[in-house]
C-alpha cells in the first residue's frame, strides 16, 4: 500500500512507517510435535519460543502509528493463552482429539496422549510450525489491533516466531 508522496530535492519519495516489537517477555513454552506429509512425526517435545512483531501503515495517526505498549499488550495477552500447553493442530485430518470428564485424549497413529484440558490449546491451524504459529499470532494479533486502534490502516504486519536461536518462522499479511 502507498501512502502520501512528498517532495525532496526535485523527486517523489513514498513513504510508509512501521515500528518493530521485539522484547525479552515476549515469548511462550509449549509442547508440541510436528506431524509430515509422508504420516510420520516428531516425538512430542518442547520448545521456548520468542516472538517479534513489525507493524507497517502508509500514515501516522497523531505522530505515530500505533502506542507501542497497545501492540506489547495484545500480544502479550495472546502469549500467554499458549505459555506452558500442549499444542494441537486443531485442522490436521492425521490427528483426533476428543475431551470428555476434563481431559483432551489426543490420537496420532498409534500414540495416545490424555492431558487435563486446562493443559492444552487446540488451534485453528494444520500443523504446530513455527511458520503456522506465527500465521496464527498474526490473524490474531491483527483483529486484537483493529479493535484495539481501528483509525489505524495497516499495510502489512509481520510476525516471526523463533524456536530456537536462528531459527523461525514467519507470517506477513498485506490487510
Amino acid at each position: 500500500m502507498r501512502s502520501s508522496t512528498i517532495t525532496s530535492s526535485d523527486r517523489a519519495v513514498d513513504r510508509v512507517y512501521a515500528i518493530r516489537v521485539e522484547k525479552e517477555n515476549l515469548k511462550f513454552s509449549c509442547a508440541h510435535f510436528l506431524i509430515f506429509e509422508d504420516g510420520t512425526a516428531e516425538r512430542l517435545h518442547g520448545h521456548n519460543y520468542r516472538v517479534a512483531v513489525e507493524l507497517e501503515a502508509a500514515k501516522l495517526e497523531h505522530g505515530v502509528i500505533v502506542d507501542f505498549n497497545v501492540v506489547k499488550q495484545q500480544l502479550k495477552c495472546l502469549l500467554d493463552r499458549l505459555d506452558e500447553h500442549f499444542l494441537i493442530p486443531g485442522r490436521n485430518q492425521l490427528l483426533t482429539w476428543e475431551e470428555a470428564d476434563g481431559e483432551i485424549t489426543v490420537r496420532f497413529d498409534r500414540r495416545r496422549y490424555v492431558v487435563p484440558v486446562d493443559e492444552v490449546v487446540v488451534l485453528p491451524i494444520t500443523n504446530t510450525s513455527s511458520e503456522e504459529l506465527a500465521a496464527y499470532i498474526s490473524n490474531e494479533l491483527l483483529h486484537g489491533l483493529r479493535d484495539a486502534s481501528p483509525e489505524t490502516r495497516w499495510s502489512r504486519i509481520e510476525v516471526s516466531v523463533e524456536e530456537t536461536s536462528g531459527q523461525r518462522g514467519l507470517c506477513i499479511l498485506r490487510p
